[in-house]
């Protein structure tokens, strides 16, 4: 077994990644400043600021793998002047914001945004900023870079799936609203299956780019599915894009959001082309066993709870009486 080192490795994705790591025996090292969690059992913490001066110099190495999922060009190219020589192989989790043109399906082939030219990038520029820092990995003599699509599973701080299983079950028999967009499909990977892949493909030492998203399915029958799988016994009420922006109601995440339904132009991040990854040796569970698990967390945090993508059950109702008024 190797000697790992996570960049990160508090937060979700990457604590799922320390956490398979080690479960697999090796020997794993976080380097985080740890605001957005602790690590897991059996994983050496090394608290530190990638920002600050001398971030690396505890984790010196060398290392058999490095995996970093900063979204800061300056924090990937710090990590690779310092480490970069002394690690046999780099993973990077990039995302499919990195594609110029996210109306389509997305290749891995496909043009980019330009990469951003400053180490700090804003929200606006989190695109812009993967770029950049894919550029830098892929100077690595051993480089993985996995674009990732959107990911589901327990503790998602992002609340972009986990609030229909919490919507369908805290309803109960009530009205649920629907995004009902022309055509629209939906990818969505578990993050534990997402994990699992990115220790995978760096053991056997994967290298190149591939995107990591999961299996395609028409959004209509995704959310079927998990209201099927919550035992769902109200109705779903439909509605268009134009009739939901008229009321108000805003696509993917924020306040007054439906989740999963994506803005105009915006498709492709749901039909990422995954045929490298599969080829590589990616496995996704169930759609309907990522339900369940989601479930579970989302009632062990509270169904009604503060989101941050969604309706508040109040906002649903008033919705739902004005669209049938």
């Amino acid at each position: 077994m190797g000697r790992w080192l996570v960049l990160g490795g508090t937060a979700w994705l990457g604590r799922e990644v320390a956490r398979t790591a080690v479960e697999r025996g090796h020997d794993v090292t976080c380097l985080a400043r740890g605001e957005s969690g602790g690590v897991v059992d059996g994983v050496r913490w090394v608290r530190a600021d990638r920002d600050g001066p001398g971030a690396y110099d505890e984790v010196v190495g060398p290392w058999d793998a490095v995996v970093d999922v900063a979204r800061q060009p300056g924090h990937v190219r710090s990590a690779l002047a310092a480490l970069g020589e002394t690690t046999g192989r780099w993973t990077f989790v990039s995302t499919g914001n990195v594609y110029a043109d996210l109306s389509g399906p997305l290749h891995e082939d496909d043009a980019l945004r330009e990469p951003a030219t400053t180490d700090v990038v804003d929200a606006e520029l989190y695109g812009e900023g993967k770029v950049a820092c894919e550029r830098a990995v892929l100077a690595h003599p051993a480089p993985l870079v996995l674009r990732s699509g959107l990911l589901a599973g327990p503790v998602d701080p992002s609340d972009r799936f986990g609030y229909w299983p919490a919507r369908f079950s805290h309803a109960g028999t009530d009205d649920v609203l629907v995004p009902d967009p022309p055509a629209a499909w939906c990818q969505v990977a578990d993050v534990r299956d997402v994990a699992t892949f990115v220790v995978d493909a760096t053991e056997r030492g994967v290298i190149g780019v591939l995107n990591v998203a999961g299996e395609g399915f028409p959004l209509g029958e995704v959310l079927l599915r998990v209201a099927d799988t919550v035992g769902f016994a109200g109705r779903l009420v439909p509605l268009g894009p134009e009739r939901l922006e008229a009321l108000d109601v805003r696509p993917w995440s924020g306040e007054r959001s439906l989740p999963l339904w994506l803005p105009e132009g915006y498709g492709g991040m749901m039909r990422m082309d995954t045929d490298r990854a599969e080829a590589a040796g990616l496995v996704r569970r169930p759609l309907e066993e990522t339900v369940a698990d989601v479930l579970a967390d989302e009632r062990a945090r509270g169904l009604d709870r503060p989101r941050a993508a969604g309706l508040t059950r109040e906002e649903e109702r008033a919705v739902l009486a004005d669209a049938t008024a």
